[in-house]
């Protein structure tokens, strides 16, 4: 194979500063690549140097001869009057035009990409200045992956997508045939579909092979070499790690390997969360009753988005809300937050519930004000589980520096307005947090600190979110919002979630009611695993923390016998020895961790 574009010692520089500097890079015809970095480091930019749009300052950027490249980016224009079959299968978007009306109707793979898009019913003549910002997206994205093209370049293509949306892009992107790059912040999509990383920072591109979870555990091993941050990297990058081998087991693109760094690393790190004791101070702090549904109902129009719903929200309960787009996930939560009233029936607040709320739109903010005023304005110290930060050091956490902290919060950028409505909302020490898309225009390193902060905030959250890596991380429980009028509990978490959607999809592509007898009360704690007693459960977690800690162990052994081999380089009696209980201990560890994998997997149900 051979690369089919290639960067060489390009630089580029703006008014603010230099963004890249001497990089060098290529792209093969078979790359995956996922490009990843703080807001405002370079991704977009990095991706207009591949297109041409934009030319370097110096060296040289080259494709070879009769490359077809293809791009979405974050914003698109089209022309008035443009409609769906002008841009999916004309030229009205693209300069190549795909197919007839008559192709259109008899393709079912035309169909099939609009359905997993979440536009099944989508009418050729449709204008696009009706549609929203998320369709029109979609039906950009829809034109591209009907063409063939030798790299597909992809700027955020996971916004305005559902979950099942995006596991069905994850899918057909892996089936494709090409090169893609793919610039996102979902995580779980990074690891889904990229097979290569791209790290932009510090005015150049870092390569790594696999997806997030491999290059978390590679960017660990390389700051433990170069970076003279070592607090922070104790303190951040050791727990993500420690959850990428403990989290979800569901996770099958975890890496199998392991990095003699990351465990030494994770040794004594403790659980990512302590379930029991935030439980304790949850209830302390919120007494009994959070919020109770009763015979509710809410219709908007003809829709029936809650019909006769009864579901209970108890203190310390940590709720995913996953469903199709339009089905009430927002409208579910502006009821808990008593921003909107149901149509009949009763939602009870409990006495003692001091709610915080993150809705979709970015809240008015202080423009006025600096970062750091803007967030002492709210609280000058800050409680989080137990521990008392200052707002300062709170802000740190959610990406702001030193530098940044004085800036004028009208000077932000969208996502850095979102990091400080974030923070403002936990500032006022709010015992419940309802969170409608909170990942949206966070980067990963931002994401991974919220996360963090989430671990081990003691309140109530229910969250409303597309992205799966989040919603595996931080909920203990996921309810669906079907379109069925139901709020159904899915103990299996968000891969039963794909399994009904998958199995629930009609011609049309909109989800047939799903019936399922489950209880839908969350104050119940969470479902033992599929197929497992409660006592089996607990049988097989403790049976899993053996397992760790054997593995631990023998890598401890592991090390030292490498140590011997180098102290008796030149016995060669002692090297046959020493390598023979090597080789021993090796078999044993990777037979330990089969043993932990699969039992992580039937926990996991």
């Amino acid at each position: 194979m051979a690369n089919i574009v290639n960067l060489d010692k390009v630089s580029k520089h703006y008014a603010a500063g230099p963004i890249f500097d001497g990089v060098s890079l290529g792209v093969d015809e078979a790359d995956r690549i996922g490009v990843v970095g703080l807001n405002g480091a370079g991704k977009s930019t990095l991706l207009k140097l591949i297109l041409g749009t934009v030319e370097p300052d110096d060296g040289r950027v080259t494709r070879r001869r009769d490359t077809r490249v293809t791009a979405l980016p974050q914003q698109i224009t089209f022309a008035e009057g443009v409609t769906v079959q002008d841009v999916v299968l004309g030229t009205g978007w693209l300069d190549e035009g795909f197919a007839t009306e008559h192709e259109w109707a008899s393709d079912a793979g035309i169909r099939g990409i609009l359905a997993g898009l979440g536009m099944p019913g989508l009418g050729l003549d449709a204008e696009l200045r009706t549609m929203s910002g998320g369709e029109r997206r979609r039906v950009a994205l829809a034109a591209l992956l009907i063409r063939t093209t030798d790299l597909l370049i992809l700027d955020e293509p996971t916004n305005h997508l559902d979950v099942a949306g995006i596991a069905w892009l994850a899918e057909f992107l892996n089936n494709r045939r090409g090169a893609l790059l793919v610039v996102t912040h979902d995580r779980w999509f990074l690891d889904a579909v990229c097979t290569r990383t791209w790290e932009v920072a510090d005015a150049t591109v870092r390569a790594y092979d696999g997806g997030y979870a491999a290059w978390t555990l590679a960017r660990i091993e390389r700051q433990r070499v170069e970076s003279t941050l070592e607090a922070r990297r104790q303190n951040l990058l050791r727990k993500e790690i420690a959850w990428l081998r403990r989290g979800p087991p569901a996770r099958t693109s975890k890496p199998k390997f392991r990095i003699d760094a990351a465990n030494a690393l994770i040794a004594d790190v403790p659980p990512v969360r302590e379930t029991v004791s935030l439980q304790k101070m949850a209830t302390a702090r919120l007494g009994k009753d959070v919020y109770g549904l009763k015979d509710t109902t809410v219709t908007l129009g003809d829709r029936t988005l809650l019909k006769h719903v009864d579901w209970n929200v108890g203190p310390g309960d940590r709720i995913g809300l996953v469903g199709v787009n339009g089905a009430g996930k927002t409208t579910l939560l502006r009821l808990l937050a008593g921003v909107s009233k149901p149509t009949s029936g009763e939602v009870k607040i409990g006495k003692t519930v001091k709610t915080a709320f993150l809705s979709q739109e970015l809240a008015e903010l202080p423009g006025h004000l600096r970062v750091i005023e803007a967030v002492e304005e709210v609280a000058k110290r800050i409680v989080l589980g137990d521990k008392e930060l200052s707002a300062g050091q709170v802000a740190e956490q959610f990406g702001f520096t030193d530098r940044r902290l004085w800036t004028p919060v009208k000077d932000l950028s969208g996502g850095e307005r979102r990091r400080l409505q974030l923070l403002r909302l936990l500032a006022a020490e709010p015992n419940v947090l309802l969170l409608d898309e909170p990942t949206n225009d966070l980067d990963t390193d931002t994401l991974a600190s919220l996360e963090d902060l989430l671990d081990s905030w003691p309140g109530t959250i229910v969250v409303a979110s597309h992205d799966r890596y989040l919603m595996e991380r931080v909920c203990d429980q996921v309810f669906a919002l079907m379109g069925d009028g139901k709020v159904t509990h899915l103990p299996g978490g968000i891969d039963e979630f794909l399994t009904r959607v998958s199995s629930g999809v009609d011609v049309g592509g909109r989800l047939s009611a799903v019936s399922a007898d489950m209880p839908t009360s969350a104050g119940g704690g969470s479902a033992a695993p599929s197929g497992l007693s409660a006592g089996e459960a607990r049988a097989g977690k403790k049976e899993l923390s053996r397992l760790e800690r054997a593995i631990t162990k023998l890598d401890q052994r592991e090390e030292k016998l490498h140590a011997q081999l180098a102290e008796h380089a030149t016995d060669y009696a002692k090297i046959t020895e020493l390598q023979a209980e090597l080789n021993a201990v090796i078999a044993e560890k990777e037979s330990t961790e089969e043993q932990w994998l699969a039992l992580a997997e039937q926990l996991g149900g």
